[in-house]
């Protein structure tokens, strides 16, 4: 059984070779345990925050290595217990060495996410903080370790606390007129509450609004180039990705499966999906395709309609546009019809397709012709977004799921109210509704909950 008094070990830093590996201690054990390790110096009397030169020794006195130990004395520690982090060589043999003296010496192996939990236990930070951290370490791009640094920062947490506090107040008040039943008193004012619940449902809004954007920043951006074959598609997505990543050949059909990569552009992280020409055939894989590039479209956020500048009409523009609308519900992307092989045509050809679609963009994928317009006008769709200009933003789909019910609990005490219904009523929807926002920064919370967002965290965190 594993308790919470128990003193836990992990690698801190990441499996495998390399100049230093760290590994973290935590729990009221810790400095016991360096006192076996190094028998040289009384660590329980050392100051907090320094680090210190050691020689860790097996029994027989060999040196397994030298190391410098940084001491960290409860509660000023990142879990609040004490903490102490081994700096060793990183040799494999190192690493595992000293994992199984720490075992040895009264440690067990922490498990996934238990430093960041015992943080969250401890007060050193709320649950939608701990769940930033793991975002954190996962961020790849400028725009996703900002998003996860305000909210571990606890930027989301003031404002989910701050709607939380002014519910509070109001149904403390409504608490307190069920005490007071039999006289018909109202201690709450009706009107005040109904535009307290309105703002509430307003900024809940706003937040639900930011997750577009949110998800998009930390799950990387989908999008999907569609288009007929020879149109240059894979042509366009080795130009965007500055690699031969897929293949590109004058035959028809060459790409019958999507292929996909991933690239940073302008602090986002963008994912290309390049797809299987949209044609009629009858080919039944080529037809597999087909579907499958149209239900990339489906799930991509962005969707690039690449079409040929020297044969396009804008009747068959129109048409694709049509199409694509029909089996891949494009109204609620962004749609970005992009003009290929501009070097081969005049540009009274492109005028006439602005007619159907008035913002064609014009590029020459093999020559790398305003391949920077397009990326800046991919970087323009994200930053335009709902959401993009506010300083917090939900990322995250538990954390919206416990705002959706927020909102539902909220509109019922509100028809309620317009119902003129008991104020018991009134007042659970509106303890449903403190649940929770509660449960998003963890006020109010389940073991299952924690159990399910801490295994997703790396061991040693």
């Amino acid at each position: 059984m594993h308790l919470p008094s128990d003193t836990i070990c992990a690698l801190a830093t990441a499996p495998g070779v390399g100049a230093i590996a760290v590994l973290r201690i935590s729990g009221t054990k810790t400095f016991d345990v360096l006192n076996t390790l190094c028998v040289d110096k009384k660590w329980g009397e050392l100051d907090s925050h320094t680090t210190h030169f050691a020689r860790v020794k097996r029994n027989d006195g060999s040196i397994v290595d030298e190391v410098l130990i940084t001491l960290f004395r409860n509660p000023k520690s990142f879990t609040g217990e004490d903490t102490a982090e081994i700096s060793c060589h990183g040799s494999l043999y190192i690493q595992q060495e000293l994992l199984s003296m720490l075992l040895n010496a009264g440690c067990r192996l922490a498990q996934a996410g238990e430093f960041t939990q015992r943080a969250y236990l401890n007060g050193k930070m709320d649950l939608s903080q701990a769940e930033a951290v793991a975002d954190l370490i996962a961020s790849s791009s400028a725009a996703e370790h900002r998003l996860a640094m305000s909210q571990m920062r606890g930027g989301f947490s003031k404002e989910i606390n701050d709607l939380r506090q002014q519910l509070i107040d109001f149904a403390a008040l409504v608490e307190l007129e069920l005490d007071f039943s039999e006289e018909d008193v109202e201690f709450a004012d009706r009107t005040q509450l109904k535009a307290l619940i309105h703002t509430i449902l307003a900024l809940i809004e706003d937040l639900l609004s930011s997750f577009n954007y949110g998800n998009a920043v930390k799950s990387g951006v989908p999008v999907a180039i569609v288009g007929e074959p020879n149109v240059g598609k894979s042509t366009l997505l080795n130009a965007l990705l500055r690699d031969d990543r897929a293949i590109v050949s004058d035959i028809a059909g060459t790409t019958r499966d999507t292929v996909e990569d991933e690239m940073v552009l302008g602090g986002y992280r963008f994912r290309f999906i390049d797809t299987a020409g949209l044609r009629q055939t009858e080919d039944s894989i080529e037809k597999m395709g087909i579907e499958r590039s149209y239900a990339k479209a489906s799930q991509a956020q962005i969707i690039l309609l690449l079409i040929d500048a020297q044969s396009e009409t804008p009747e068959l523009l129109a048409e694709r546009i049509e199409q694509l609308q029909q089996k891949s519900d494009i109204r609620s992307k962004t749609l970005i019809v992009v003009a290929n092989k501009i070097d081969k045509t005049a540009n009274a050809s492109l005028d006439a397709l602005r007619s159907v679609h008035p913002e064609i963009m014009g590029i020459s994928a093999k020559n790398m012709q305003q391949i920077d317009l397009l990326e800046k006008a991919l970087i323009a769709c994200i930053e335009n977004q709902p959401g993009s200009e506010r300083d917090v933003v939900v990322t995250n789909v538990r954390h919206v799921e416990a705002l959706k019910q927020t909102q539902s609990a909220l509109l019922q005490a509100l028809n309620g109210m317009d119902m003129r219904i008991s104020g018991d009523f009134i007042a659970m929807d509106i303890r449903q509704a403190l649940f929770h926002l509660g449960s998003i920064t963890g006020a109010i919370s389940v073991e299952d909950l924690l159990g399910s967002i801490f295994s997703r965290f790396c061991i040693g965190k």
